[in-house]
């Protein structure tokens, strides 16, 4: 007999009888399940506290966790609440799908334990978190609505609120206004209030990009808990953006035209964005001028205000080209003085692939406007080029159209105060001025969202035939997104 080969006798089960190998507990697999729960101590219902302001998950002590549905963060979170998990050995964890608006959550989890010395058991079972709603202390904030720690007070100081209402849409876009508790108006501009200092700082960044403006900060003490040494400040951030605005006529000062090299101190500004960009209507040269503005800070000596309409009779190419621009040499006559004069004026445009024979164009017209000396102090014993600066094409023929648009905007809420309101009527006539802007400038639509407004056909779709100016450069259904219900944030 060959002792190395040794047999080891089966034994019968003590509760079923079943012939199994031996083991410490002397009981077959389905046998020892039966008389011994793995999960025994481990809850299978477990509270987490949601913030429904937020959407955050509460971790205590004090964190707060940003997790979408069913996403691993999510898992690795509610399986961080079983605390006893720590004691036996986790296999597997996955989702079980509930109704998103059940505020439940069910996990089905896999261990293994041993049950006696020896043997190690496997068991599978599901756990259901109960989402509890809480505010956080942010979101507390937010509701008391009275309660902020910063404010950005955003100002500029022109006669009309047109670049407000472009930064409205650009803050849309972007989502800038994620965190702000309320937003108030005022004659020069916009208030902005935030619960946590750190969002202020954050709109403040995105400002920076955007525009080329300067701020300053000051703070206040509020509360100082002398136990603990914690300070409490409330923080005031004075924005100001340039008064330099969209195709306003500027004459630089004699010290920024000696930097640029003794170039024509006369130019326009023709885009805003985070830098000035000024055209020399007469040779196509560009200058760029971001934050340093602040170092000069001048003001324009013409704006919107006084554009007049002027129709053009004539015009001669020059063969000058840079980008979507080309000069030319033009003949104009105000649009007053037609059928009254025969009063015409040369110059040179930058619109020369623009504007045809018979187009109506706003200009400035130098020899009518009575400009502020100190504004025109680099033009001092120097002859200008043309009396006549041609700004942009006109549409009035589209414009005497009455007829209702098939795209609008967003609004932010801005809460607006009796005593400081806004005049109605300004602002009316601003906001028709922005929109016929956005209808004749695709590169400024481009950098907003529009949406269509329900039940509006767009001239496309009606197969209307525009009287004349067929380059008007109409708002495009692909342009719009999808509306979205009442257009106000």
């Amino acid at each position: 007999m060959n002792f190395d080969q040794q047999t080891v006798a089966n034994i019968l089960c003590c509760t079923c009888g079943e012939s199994i190998p031996p083991n410490p507990s002397n009981m077959c697999v389905n046998c020892l399940r039966g008389q011994v729960d793995i999960t025994e101590g481990i809850s299978k219902q477990v509270t987490v506290f949601w913030c429904k302001g937020c959407g955050r998950y509460l971790n205590p002590p004090n964190h707060w966790l940003v997790a979408a549905l069913e996403s691993n963060e999510l898992l690795g979170y509610c399986l961080k609440r079983m605390k006893v998990l720590n004691k036996v050995k986790l296999v597997d964890a996955s989702w079980v799908w509930t109704e998103p608006h059940s505020k439940r959550l069910k996990i089905k989890i896999t261990i293994q334990r041993e049950a006696f010395r020896g043997t190690i058991l496997q068991q599978s079972f599901i756990v259901e978190f109960i989402v509890s709603n809480f505010f956080c202390p942010d979101c507390h904030k937010v509701e008391a609505k009275d309660t902020w720690d910063s404010v950005c007070q955003l100002r500029q100081h022109v006669n009309h609120m047109r670049t407000f209402l472009w930064l409205e849409q650009v803050i849309l876009k972007h989502r800038a206004n994620i965190h702000c508790v309320k937003i108030k108006e005022h004659p020069d501009g916009l208030d902005f209030y935030f619960s946590v200092h750190n969002h202020c700082t954050k709109f403040l960044s995105f400002l920076q990009s955007v525009l080329p403006i300067r701020w300053k900060q000051a703070k206040q003490l509020q509360s100082h808990d002398v136990k603990s040494n914690v300070f409490r400040y409330t923080y005031s951030y004075s924005v100001e953006i340039p008064p330099i605005c969209r195709d306003t006529l500027v004459c630089f000062p004699i010290k920024l035209v000696q930097q640029m090299g003794g170039n024509s101190p006369l130019v326009l500004c023709h885009k805003v964005s985070n830098v000035l960009h000024f055209l020399d209507p007469f040779t196509l040269k560009e200058w760029n001028i971001g934050p340093e503005y602040w170092n000069f800070s001048f003001r324009h000596c013409c704006d919107r205000a006084h554009l007049q309409e002027f129709v053009v009779l004539d015009i001669e190419p020059m063969k000058v080209e840079r980008g979507k621009l080309a000069l030319s040499e033009v003949t104009v006559a105000r649009a007053s003085d037609l059928g009254r004069n025969d009063t015409t004026f040369n110059t040179v445009t930058h619109l020369g692939n623009i504007l045809q024979h018979g187009d109506s164009v706003s200009g400035y017209d130098l020899s009518t406007i009575n400009v502020n000396d100190n504004d025109m102090e680099a033009l001092r014993g120097k002859s200008v080029r043309s009396e006549i600066i041609l700004v942009k094409k006109l549409y009035p023929n589209r414009r005497r159209r009455i007829r209702k648009r098939h795209w609008d905007v967003q609004k932010l809420d801005i809460e607006r105060d009796e005593g400081s309101r806004v005049d109605e009527e300004m602002k009316m006539r601003n906001m028709e001025e922005f929109m016929r802007e956005l209808e004749e400038d695709p590169e400024m639509r481009s950098q907003i969202e529009l949406f269509r407004v329900p039940g509006v056909a767009a001239p496309q779709q009606e197969g209307m035939e525009e009287e004349g100016e067929e380059d008007f450069p109409e708002v495009q259904i692909t342009e719009l997104l999808d509306a979205v219900g009442a257009l106000k944030i």
